[in-house]
């Protein structure tokens, strides 16, 4: 088997055309002989996919789709005949699948997978058949309990399909119709192993137990293999094969930052031939609620694990694509962010299997919201919820060996959306988060905790104080930086919403216009439907907050400095929020960022752009997540505490540095001490203590004038690498800002390219462009007094020994630097 294909089948994926009709227009595929205007298709795809490639689509401008009927014709000749399976495994999403002709299949769910027995006979035709959406959005259903406002249109609630493209001011209006995933044709061979169900978890002694289930015709006694342990097979009750397998000591799953993902194959040997049915990894997940029931932390294994990460969106909003090649340059990006989750909420789209292979592989939990939010959906409808069964049911056994799935949730602001307007907890309850999804879970995945609904825990569903939130006091809602404390979040499943801009790389390449009054510029940054505010508006008030600037007289007056102080302040917010939420004393165990990934290229929600370049808040979580980190918190007159954490599998002995600069570069105070962390552990130490006397490290006394504009701590390694750095600021960033003389060195040392920076005085932000080339870090600050080495690693495309040219420009640097 190989990418999910058997021996005996392959993709249908070339030669598919395509056609548009009017609604209704054509009933069977007889009334599209002799129309002109096919187009070429790409299975699996999407109407909106096939439309762009042939010049008719503007993803920017997007037409609507939903009054158009789609027509996809292939034609297979030369195919041996007899009998074959058709698999579609996701057709969007009131489809007709017609057969030589004949009426074969319908569906009218995007979420759920067929499986069509046929007969070849070398001369067939398939042809599908997607209908107008529009006229099934107008039926009207059970009369519904509230009616959100961010999702349009509302008849949505009744039809099984992604909310992507239906959030206005969310995302581009694509509509999403097609085959969007695979297509095969499939053979009988009765002597591979089908069917095939792999459960896998880890017992708190240490045992991986291991159960599979198959179908296998003829086999007298299959053995499997696993971990170096070996069983066969017996028949059970059910005309199928079933084996346990325990594993005493077995190397176990861990995420990232705590731990080596280990994965295990799973072989079957069958009369000497030796067949490997997938991979999984053992471990055990386990919702911590504290004594009061009102706390949510996740244990790994048995450990607490701090979930750091983001809300994935989509890989491409046209294509919705599902393949490995696809995802993995955007997961790889998340693993090197030192993320340890992605969740998938309610308004996006199931994954596929190569999603979740990824994740298994990268040490990347995956919080998976079930497909439903905001909505009163009609639990009480048979066949909308034996869609929902068969949607789940048939998600969860795709992906029932993926150690990755972490947590599993009834949908997004569902209970959120009926409390906000108003409605009281009675009348907002019903079975389909309550009582039917988690049966579903109960069922197919008992290893993975199930949560009704994301928020929820609290008073209210959204309050941070218990439970899971979705956390915007500091954002959205303009609340200080103190509010993340003051909230006493403990696990915020979204958070930290900000229009982030993008490198100018990007700008210049995609929206070359002035920033923010342009209309091109400002139909790309997200807002909330019917506000009247924008998340621009939201940065912009962070931006005067911390750097003591008008937004608008300096978008007039100095459009490169705004550009550059609003890419700086979405980063440097994170950063602190993360720091104060990573404290050991923090109620905070947990937090995603909305989102990881644009969909347009601009200033959007996401923290990678819709070229896949990391933006500036890309590397400020990037350094935030580190598992062997560094945080700096101000107690006010309790001085300044130094918090040292170690979230790895290994002790570490590390040097502390602290140190105190005036006018950014005369040291005033400073020390250094030894620090030694056990694996999994965190230190607090008051900054007093290393400097073995009373200093104002906070200037909270207020004795005098301030002797010091910033503090610098860093975590050192026996050979003197920096692992981790954190700045306080003890009057804020404005007052730090200093005219420094940045200066650079490009050189190659075995075949990398390294760039070294030093500074005369301290300098905030500092952002390193070279296209083409991807730093390994970027907008940091750069104390005096050492080098920092930069590695310039090439992006897709770039010839690795092409020779990197770019600028280096800091906040208050004195001239931009060339190498």
């Amino acid at each position: 088997m190989e990418d999910g294909v058997p021996a005996t089948g392959r993709m249908l994926s070339d030669g598919w055309r395509m056609i548009l009709t009017p609604a209704g227009a054509i009933a069977d595929p007889a009334g599209l002989d002799g129309l002109s205007g096919f187009i070429d298709a790409p299975v699996p795809g999407t109407v909106a996919g096939a439309l762009e490639r042939a010049g008719r689509f503007d993803r920017t401008a997007p037409e609507p789709l939903d009054h158009l009927d789609a027509w996809y014709v292939l034609d297979l000749a030369g195919e041996a005949s007899g009998e074959a399976m058709l698999h579609f495994d996701g057709l969007a999403t009131v489809t007709e699948v017609w057969w030589n002709g004949a009426p074969a299949l319908s569906c009218d769910s995007m979420f759920v997978r067929h499986d069509l027995p046929v007969t070849l006979t070398g001369r067939d035709r398939l042809v599908l058949c997607f209908r107008a959406l529009k006229p099934h959005l107008e039926k009207r259903g059970p009369r519904a309990r509230w009616r959100p406002q961010m999702i349009t249109p509302q008849g949505l609630r009744l039809v099984r399909t992604t909310l992507l493209g239906r959030m206005p001011g969310w995302c581009p209006e694509v509509h999403a119709a097609g085959p969007w995933r695979p297509v095969r044709l499939l053979r009988p061979a009765p002597a591979l192993p089908a069917d095939v169900r792999i459960a896998a978890r880890l017992e708190e002694d240490g045992t991986g137990r291991l159960d599979i289930r198959f179908r296998l015709d003829g086999a007298v006694s299959p053995r499997v293999e696993c971990a170096g342990m070996a069983v066969v097979a017996a028949r059970d009750g059910e005309g199928r094969f079933a084996a346990s397998l325990s594993i005493p000591g077995v190397a176990a799953w861990w995420p990232r930052t705590h731990g080596a993902p280990v994965l295990h194959d799973v072989h079957l040997i069958v009369d000497g031939a030796r067949h490997r049915l997938g991979r999984t990894g053992f471990r055990r997940i386990d919702i911590d609620r504290g004594a009061d029931g009102r706390d949510f932390a996740l244990h790994v294994n048995g450990t607490r694990i701090f979930c750091r990460g983001a809300v994935w969106t989509n890989a491409d909003i046209v294509d919705l694509p599902g393949s490995r090649e696809r995802y993995a340059p955007l997961l790889k990006l998340a693993a090197d962010a030192n993320m340890n989750m992605l969740r998938i909420g309610g308004t996006m789209t199931y994954e596929t299997p190569d999603f979740f292979a990824l994740c298994d592989e990268l040490g990347l939990m995956v919080w998976q919201d079930f497909q439903f939010a905001n909505f009163d959906y009609p639990a009480n409808d048979l066949a909308f919820i034996g869609n929902v069964r068969k949607e789940i049911a048939q998600f969860l056994k795709a992906n029932a060996a993926s150690p990755s799935l972490a947590v599993l949730c009834g949908g997004s602001e569902i209970d959120q959306q009926a409390a906000m307007l108003g409605l009281p907890e009675s009348a907002r309850a019903g079975p389909l988060t309550r009582e039917i999804l988690p049966e579903l879970v109960a069922a197919h995945r008992p290893d993975v905790p199930y949560v009704e609904n994301s928020p929820g825990g609290g008073a209210m569903p959204f309050a941070p104080n218990a439970g899971v939130t979705h956390y915007y006091g500091v954002g959205a809602y303009c609340r200080p930086l103190e509010d993340a404390r003051r909230a006493e979040v403990r696990f915020a499943a979204e958070s930290l919403a900000f229009a982030n801009v993008p490198e100018r790389e990007t700008l210049d390449a995609h929206l070359p216009v002035p920033a923010v009054h342009d209309p091109r510029w400002k139909a790309r940054v997200p807002r909330d439907r019917g506000a009247s505010w924008d998340f621009e508006d939201v940065r912009d008030h962070y931006l005067g907050l911390l750097y003591g600037e008008d937004p608008a007289r300096l978008r007039r007056e100095d459009p490169g400095r705004y550009l550059d102080l609003s890419r700086a302040v979405t980063g440097e917010v994170m950063e602190a929020t993360f720091a104060e939420w990573r404290r050991p004393q923090s109620t905070c165990n947990g937090a995603l960022v909305w989102t990881f990934q644009d969909l347009l290229p601009g200033a959007g929600w996401g923290i990678v752009d819709a070229t896949g370049l990391p933006k500036s808040a890309w590397h400020a979580l990037r350094r935030a997540f580190r598992p062997v980190q560094l945080v700096l918190s101000d107690e006010g007159t309790n001085g300044l505490d130094v918090h040292v954490i170690n979230d790895g599998a290994e002790e570490q002995t590390l040097t502390l540095e602290l140190s105190c600069l005036r006018h950014g570069r005369q040291p005033v105070v400073g020390g250094r001490r030894e620090v030694r962390l056990a694996p999994y552990s965190a230190k607090t130490l008051p900054a007093t203590d290393l400097f073995g006397a009373f200093f104002d490290t906070t200037y909270a006394f207020r004795f005098g004038p301030p002797s010091h504009d910033v503090t610098v701590g860093r975590l050192v390694d026996g050979n003197g690498t920096v692992i981790a750095e954190a700045f306080h600021f003890p009057r804020g960033r404005a007052k730090a800002l200093c005219s420094a003389m940045l200066s650079a060195e490009l050189r190659q040392d075995d075949g990398e390219w390294l760039l070294e920076l030093s500074t005369d005085r301290f300098v905030q932000s500092v952002a390193v462009e070279a296209e083409g080339f991807l730093p390994s870090d970027n907008w940091f600050h750069l104390a005096p007094g050492g080098v920092k080495v930069l590695r310039l690693a090439p992006r897709a495309g770039m010839d690795p020994a092409t020779r990197p040219t770019g600028e280096i420009r800091g906040i208050g640097a004195d001239s931009v630097v060339s190498f």
